[in-house]
C-alpha cells in the first residue's frame, strides 16, 4: 500500500465512485482522501427529539421510523421524493430533489433510521432536504467514536451514493489501513525540538485523528498541530525568502543624495511631519544596503505619501537611475504628473506622462526618449506595463494604489530591469493581501501615521432614505456656506438584478432638490471620454458646480480642497477598502468635512459590521484588519488578492496567538541555522517551493 495507490481500490469506492470523486472533490489517491479535511464533526452521542429543534439549529441528529413514501413529477425526467420520519415527540419531511431512485430503492418503511442535516420550515412544515440518512443500530460504533466526521459534498456526489456519511466511511477504511501500515507512509515534517517545545502530536496521529477523533480532547490537539504545521511552512517560506533578499538579492546602491533631491527639499514651502521624514530615513536606509526595497508605505488621504515617493525618485535621478509611478486611473497619473511638474519646475528634472490615450505619435517618440534615458521621471497607468516599454535604467518604481492593480500587472515592472529595481508600494488602505503578508514578515512596512497641521479627521454618519430630506438639507448649508459636495452612486444605469441607486436616477433626484440656476451640478463616470472627465472635474475644481455626482471613477484622483462632503449611496454595497478611499476625497482643506453613507433599512451582518467600521475609525490599519475579518487575506503567494487564504484549517486572524508562535519559532530557527544545513526536511521544503513564482516579493 501507499498513499499513491487510486482511490478506486479503497473499500467501499470502486470504478464508478472513484470518477465523480475525481471530477468533484479532485480526490484520486489515498492521499487526497486524507487531505480531504472534514469540516465539522457530528457528535452521535447527542440525538435531539424532533419536538426540540429549533428553527436556528444549523445541524441536528435525530431518530425515528419512516413513512409515507411519495413521489411527485416535477417536471420531465425530474422529481421529489418525500418521507416522513416520526420520533414519536413530532414529524419531519424528509426531501430529495435528486437521486431520488437510489434513495427509493434503500429506504424502508417502519426501519429505525438516524437522519443528519439542517431543518428548515417550509409552508409551516418541519423539513430536512438531502439528509445524511443510515440505518440505527445499537452496536453503532457511535460510542467508540462519538464524534463522525462531516465532509463537503455536492449532488452529484449524493446522487451516486456519496453523502458525508459515505464519505466517513471511505475515509474511515483508509484509516483503518493506514494504523496497519508503514509508519512512514505520513512522514514527520516539523524538527522534533518544535515538536517538544510546542507539545504537538506526531504528524501521522494527528492526520489519522483529524479526520476519526476518539474525543474532543483528540481532535482538538490534532487540530492545533496541523494549524501549527500550515502556519509554519508558511512562516518559513516568507522568512526565508526575506532573509535571502536581505543577505543576497542584488539591488541598486542609492548612496549619493545629490543636487536635485537638496534642491527639492529645500524650496519646500512647508515643513514635512515627523512620520514624512523617519519614512523617507527608512526608505534612504533600504536604498544604499544594496539589497532590494521591498516596502509598503501606508498613509491615509492626505498624510503626505505622494511628496515621499516624489523624494525618493529624486534620490534614484541623483545616482543616475530613472524611476516611474504607476497609477490606476487616468485621471490620478495625470494629476501625479501635473503635481510633479509644478513641485520640480526649474530643477531640471524631465517628467514625462504615458497613459493609454495618448497620440500614437507623441507615445512613439516618448518611448525612444525613455530607452535613451533622457526621461527621468516617467508616471503613468497600466501602459506603463506594456511589453514595448523600455527603459534605459530603471532603478525605483513606485506602485500608487496597489489595490487597484493584479499581482501579476505589478510584477511586469519588476521586470524591465536586469538588476531588480527598488519597489515603494503606496495605499491608503492596506489591502487584506498586504495585511497578511506583512504579519509573515516578507514586506518592510512604513506608516506616515500624522495628518500635516490644520487637517481634521472626516466626521462619518450613517443615515437610512427615510433620513434624505435631512441630508440634503445638510448639503445645502454646506453648499450656502460656500462648500462643494460629492454624491457617488454604485452604478451608471438602472440594472433589473440590483436594487441599488444609478447615476442618472440620482441626478434626476439631486436637481429636483438642487434647481439650477441657483445650483450646478456636474456628472462623471467611467464611460465618459478622458476629455469629458476632464471637463467636468475642472469645472468643479474652479468651483462652477456646487455638487459633483459621480460612480467610483473619482475614488483615487480627485483633489478638491473646497469639497467637504462625501454622500455614498447604496454604502452597504461598497467594499471597506473603496468606501475609505472615497471617504478620502474631503477633507483635504482646512474645514471640517463630512461623510455620510447612506443605505437601505434591512443590512445583512457583513454590511452592517462595514458600517460601523467606517463610523467607528478613520484608521486605515484598522479598516483592513476588519477588511481581513470580514473577506479574508487572499492567497498571499499566488495571484488573488482577496477571499479565503491557501490554508485549510489556520486562520491568521482568529489564530493569532498561532502565528505569533509560528513566526517567533521560525524566526529562532533561522537565526540558529541560517542555511537550514541541520534541517534537510525543512530546505527540501523550500527548494519544492521555489520552483513556484514568489509574487509575494514583487508587491
Amino acid at each position: 500500500m501507499t498513499l499513491y495507490d487510486d482511490i478506486a481500490y479503497l473499500k467501499g469506492v470502486g470504478p464508478a465512485r472513484a470518477k465523480v470523486l475525481a471530477s468533484e472533490a479532485g480526490i484520486h489517491t489515498y492521499a487526497d482522501m486524507l487531505d480531504y479535511l472534514p469540516f465539522r464533526y457530528v457528535d452521535r452521542s447527542v440525538i435531539s427529539t424532533i419536538a426540540s429543534v429549533k428553527e436556528d439549529d444549523n445541524f441536528v441528529v435525530v431518530r425515528g421510523r419512516l413513512s409515507n413514501m411519495q413521489t411527485v413529477a416535477t417536471g420531465p425526467h425530474r422529481e421529489r421524493l418525500t418521507v416522513d420520519l416520526f420520533d414519536g415527540t413530532g414529524y419531519f419531511q424528509l426531501v430529495w430533489f435528486a437521486g431520488t431512485k437510489w434513495v427509493r430503492e434503500r429506504l424502508k418503511p417502519n426501519v429505525e433510521y438516524l437522519v443528519m442535516g439542517k431543518p428548515a420550515v417550509y409552508n409551516n412544515i418541519w423539513q430536512m432536504t438531502h439528509p445524511d440518512i443510515e440505518p440505527f443500530s445499537s452496536v453503532d460504533d457511535g460510542a467508540r467514536h462519538p464524534l463522525m466526521p462531516v465532509y463537503h459534498t455536492t449532488d452529484k456526489m449524493k446522487q451516486h451514493g456519496l453523502g458525508t456519511r459515505a464519505l466517513a466511511r471511505i475515509s474511515e477504511s483508509l484509516i483503518q489501513a493506514l494504523q496497519h501500515s508503514d509508519p512512514q507512509l505520513i512522514p514527520e515534517n516539523l524538527p522534533d525540538d518544535i515538536l517538544r517545545h510546542f507539545h504537538l502530536l506526531p504528524r501521522r496521529e494527528a492526520m489519522l485523528a483529524i479526520h476519526y477523533p476518539d474525543s474532543r480532547q483528540q481532535l482538538d490537539q490534532a487540530r492545533l498541530r496541523l494549524k501549527f504545521e500550515e502556519l509554519f511552512f508558511l512562516q518559513l517560506d516568507y522568512q526565508y525568502a526575506h532573509q535571502q533578499r536581505s543577505s543576497h538579492s542584488q539591488g541598486r546602491v542609492f548612496a549619493h543624495v545629490g543636487d536635485h533631491f537638496n534642491n527639492f527639499y529645500r524650496q519646500i514651502p512647508f515643513p514635512l511631519t515627523g512620520a514624512q521624514k523617519r519614512v523617507i530615513r527608512e526608505i534612504r536606509e533600504d536604498m544604499r544596503t544594496g539589497r532590494q526595497m521591498n516596502r509598503l508605505v501606508q498613509g491615509d488621504v492626505g498624510s503626505g505619501k505622494t511628496l515621499v515617493a516624489l523624494m525618493c525618485m529624486l534620490l534614484a535621478v541623483d545616482n543616475g537611475s530613472q524611476a516611474c509611478l504607476m497609477a490606476p486611473t487616468e485621471i490620478l497619473a495625470t494629476q501625479h504628473y501635473l503635481t510633479f511638474q509644478r513641485m520640480l519646475d526649474g530643477l531640471g528634472v524631465n517628467v514625462q506622462l504615458l497613459t493609454g490615450s495618448l497620440r500614437p505619435a507623441a507615445k512613439k517618440k516618448l518611448k525612444q526618449q525613455l530607452a535613451d534615458g533622457e526621461i527621468d521621471l516617467l508616471i503613468g497607468t497600466h501602459a506603463l506595463i506594456e511589453d514595448n516599454v523600455a527603459f534605459r535604467d530603471l532603478g525605483l518604481v513606485v506602485i500608487d494604489e496597489q489595490h487597484r492593480f493584479g499581482v501579476e500587472q505589478r510584477s511586469k515592472l519588476w521586470q524591465k530591469s536586469a538588476v531588480p529595481p527598488h519597489i515603494l508600494v503606496m495605499t491608503a488602505t492596506p489591502i487584506p493581501r498586504t495585511l497578511a503578508m506583512t504579519l509573515y514578515g516578507d514586506l518592510d512596512c512604513s506608516v506616515i501615521d500624522e495628518l500635516p497641521p490644520g487637517r481634521h479627521p472626516v466626521r462619518t454618519y450613517h443615515r437610512l432614505e427615510r433620513n434624505r430630506p435631512l441630508v440634503f438639507s445638510f448639503l445645502k448649508q454646506q453648499i450656502d456656506a460656500g462648500r462643494q459636495v460629492y454624491i457617488v452612486y454604485p452604478l451608471i444605469e438602472e440594472s433589473e438584478k440590483m436594487d441599488l441607486k444609478n447615476l442618472q436616477d440620482g441626478l434626476e433626484m439631486v436637481q429636483s432638490y438642487f434647481p439650477r440656476p441657483q445650483y450646478q451640478t456636474s456628472m462623471v463616470h467611467g464611460r465618459l471620454t478622458a476629455e469629458e472627465k476632464a471637463f467636468e472635474m475642472d469645472r468643479f475644481k474652479r468651483g462652477l458646480t456646487h455638487i459633483m455626482v459621480a460612480t467610483t471613477v473619482i475614488e483615487v484622483g480627485v483633489d478638491v480642497p473646497n469639497a467637504s462632503v462625501m454622500v455614498i449611496e447604496n454604502a452597504e454595497r461598497f467594499g471597506l477598502s473603496q468606501l475609505h478611499q472615497l471617504r478620502g476625497r474631503v477633507g483635504r482643506g482646512a474645514d471640517q468635512a463630512y461623510c455620510i453613507l447612506m443605505t437601505k433599512d434591512d443590512l445583512s451582518y457583513t454590511s452592517q459590521e462595514r458600517i460601523r467600521t467606517m463610523c467607528s475609525t478613520t484608521d486605515g490599519f484598522q479598516i483592513a484588519e476588519a477588511d481581513l475579518r470580514l473577506r479574508g487575506p487572499g492567497d498571499i503567494q499566488g495571484l488573488q488578492q482577496s477571499g479565503a487564504l491557501d490554508l485549510r484549517l489556520a486562520s491568521i486572524v482568529d489564530d493569532e496567538p498561532l502565528v505569533s508562535a509560528t513566526r517567533n519559532a521560525v524566526r529562532d530557527l533561522l537565526a540558529a541555522d541560517p542555511a537550514l544545513a541541520a534541517h534537510p526536511l525543512l530546505m527540501q521544503h523550500i527548494q519544492n517551493s521555489k520552483n513556484k513564482i514568489l509574487w509575494g516579493k514583487i508587491s
